[in-house]
């Protein structure tokens, strides 16, 4: 009997921060996405994202469930709150949301789901 050795699943490594105007310039998400790991290298940041937008989640959970319009303000105010601190006081840097928004979104959910599936 042969043994199948599965290789690990591998992390995506973030580079050196970007150029700024490189986010500016990707013009697919593919080419943003390691940017914005970049702009997100320390650990702390990314906890701190996973954080505000795991509490943005169940804050438009409670928008839903209840048709209360100020869950929908309390689940900006934890997405962005979060991350804003990140940023600015973890990484140093602007948030990739005032560059390229779309992507930036984009971009926190794809972290998201690759940190709660322990890829990254």
């Amino acid at each position: 009997m042969h043994a199948h050795h599965h290789a690990p699943l591998s992390r995506p490594e973030a580079p050196s921060a970007p150029d700024p105007e490189q986010l500016a310039r990707a013009r697919t998400f593919a080419e943003f996405y390691p940017l914005y790991l970049a702009e997100h290298r320390q650990p702390l940041t990314r906890k701190l994202h996973f954080t505000g937008s795991t509490l943005a989640l169940i804050c438009l959970f409670f928008l839903v469930f209840t048709a209360n319009p100020w869950w929908l303000l309390a689940a900006v105010i934890c997405g962005y709150g979060f991350a804003w601190v990140a940023h600015f006081v973890v990484e140093h840097n602007r948030p990739a949301t005032f560059k390229r928004p779309l992507f930036s979104l984009m971009g926190d959910w794809v972290m998201w789901w690759q940190m709660l599936t322990h890829r990254l």
